[in-house]
């Protein structure tokens, strides 16, 4: 029987090495009398700097005739009862064509990934490149180049999330997100993503694991076919018969649809369409830079956790009339720009691997309700996201990121046209009054909330620190509708939206999980297409 242990702690300065004899220690046994550990969950408890400190949970299984009988030490022990990942079997149903996906971000790239283990062969449609072909697209754009509307940060082989940090932290638990996070480690993710906190794959790392998947799903019998766009659907009877793309008509009759957040006309079109679109609250924001050698002596305290722990991220929150959060911190990281339409600006985070960059970013997010969005209409909120980003790019018209002290933008001034701002914004920045490329309410509220962060990181947040953007991104400003059980859009039956484009995710692991519950709920209800 395995037992499970909780809140067990080493020191960061001990090795991994030591788990075993520690826990034995702590269950009153010998380091002989466990049969097998595995770690469940790795958390850093940093709240004393001068002592920090691994929390774990782990599995522990006694060799057969060991039993724990005494009181443990600081740990807690229990039975370990694991969440059994549900893979149903085949449905019955039969299924005309072989199942589509659109986009290969991590919605649609989870869910074509668990259709071809099935045996369902999903054809995957995306409007991009495939990844190999994003990078100098993205480093030509970086360095000053053009814009490339279908091939960019956003768009292509992996979605948003191939380039924007590829963090891995999650609220959701349980037996999906274990699936999905053990899927990553299969196309070449490290095996301790499984167990983190905050696991992070970084940006230079992701590029690889979108091919692993691309081709573990094709030697699956899958297939992917690249500057394919979804511009349309067609159903009879209220039912999907196929989708119509720049390379002409597909037939299907089961379409999960993951746009990703940015996909703008595609809502214009599912909306003229018929699809019921609803609007939804969304956050949005600045990106903060400070120097990461700042925030490391704010978190560490002390040099020699540096090489112990890498960079030190944070996570901050400012109570008010609209709270503020730090957002998709990057330890090291990089400010890139989120752009998929010409003539708009907007702002994001990265982080490689190494965490090697001089500077830290995080976005400072807060939220904006439906009410606010200046109008009834389903994409009102995608206007007003469009209409801010225009004001930003206009303030340059070459893409350039706006940007201001936030100390002046905390104390309401301009910023010096004249000084030197440091950014690690590679394409160029622009001195700004960053009020002015958001609502009032929002740039108030980062205001207001600022000084409150800035105490709770004892001056960190503010020393030394820019701030860009607009950050318009943080999630989807609608809703495509759903039914709870089977998934699948009334009066649309066998299109299923999933991840944070249709309004139902707000992260590469939620995403990836969205998509890999509808894609089990194809397999539940459809037999596979014999080919």
């Amino acid at each position: 029987m395995s037992l499970r242990v909780t809140n067990l702690c080493l020191s960061v300065e001990q090795s991994e090495l030591e788990l075993n004899d520690v826990v034995a220690r702590q269950l009153r046994l010998k380091p002989g009398d466990l049969a097998r550990l595995r770690i469940l969950r790795k958390s850093l408890d940093a709240r004393s700097r001068g002592d920090m400190k691994f929390v774990y949970t782990l599995e522990v299984e006694p060799r057969p005739g060991v039993t724990v009988t005494r009181k443990p030490g600081d740990c807690e022990v229990a039975q370990y009862q694991p969440e059994q990942f549900d893979d149903p079997p085949d449905g019955k149903a039969p299924l005309g064509q072989r199942p589509i996906v659109v986009g290969a971000g991590p919605g649609g790239l989870l869910a074509g990934y668990y259709l071809a283990r099935r045996g369902y062969a999903p054809l995957i449609l995306e409007r991009g490149k495939p990844v190999k072909e994003r990078v100098p697209a993205i480093r030509l754009f970086d360095s000053g180049g053009p814009h490339d509307p279908e091939n960019n940060y956003l768009f292509g082989e992996g979605g948003a999330g191939a380039f924007s940090d590829g963090k891995l932290t999650c609220r959701m638990t349980g037996a999906d997100v274990d699936w999905v996070l053990q899927s990553f480690v299969d196309c070449g993710g490290r095996p301790s993503l499984v167990y983190e906190n905050r696991p992070h794959l970084g940006s230079n790392k992701l590029p690889m694991i979108c091919r692993n998947y691309r081709r573990k799903i094709e030697a699956l019998g899958g297939e992917y076919r690249f500057d394919c766009r979804v511009e349309g659907l067609r159903s009879q009877e209220g039912r999907i018969v196929g989708v119509e793309t720049s390379s002409g008509f597909i037939a299907g009759n089961v379409v999960i649809f993951a746009p990703g957040h940015s996909a703008r006309e595609t809502y214009r079109w599912l909306l003229a369409a018929g699809v019921p679109i609803h609007q939804k609250a969304f956050q949005l924001g600045l990106r903060i830079e400070q120097p990461q050698e700042q925030v490391n002596r704010w978190k560490y305290g002390h040099e020699r956790y540096l090489d112990l722990l890498g960079a030190a991220d944070y996570s901050l929150g400012a109570k008010g009339d609209r709270d503020l959060y730090t957002f998709c911190m990057c330890a090291g990281g990089y400010v890139i720009p989120s752009v998929s339409d010409p003539g708009l600006f907007c702002s994001n985070g990265m982080s490689n691997s190494r965490h090697d960059s001089p500077f830290a970013n995080s976005g400072l997010m807060v939220t904006l309700q439906p009410a606010e969005f200046g109008g009834e209409h389903p994409l009102a909120g995608v206007e007003l996201q469009a209409r801010y980003e225009k004001l930003a790019f206009e303030l340059s018209r070459n893409y350039l990121a706006p940007i201001q002290w936030a100390n002046d933008f905390v104390a309401g001034r301009r910023t010096a046209s004249t000084d030197k701002l440091p950014s690690s914004y590679e394409r160029g920045v622009i001195p700004a009054d960053l009020h002015e490329v958001l609502p009032p309410a929002i740039a108030q509220a980062i205001a207001r909330g600022l000084p409150q962060l800035d105490q709770k990181s004892r001056g960190m947040m503010l020393k030394n620190a820019t701030l860009v953007g607009p950050e318009m991104r943080g999630s989807a400003p609608v809703r495509i509708e759903r039914d709870a059980e089977s998934r699948d859009t009334p009066g649309f039956t066998g299109f299923y939206p999933v991840g944070e484009g249709a309004g139902y995710a707000g992260g590469i692991v939620s995403a990836a999980v969205d998509g890999l519950r509808s894609a089990r709920e194809i397999v539940r209800r459809y037999a596979p297409v014999t080919t």
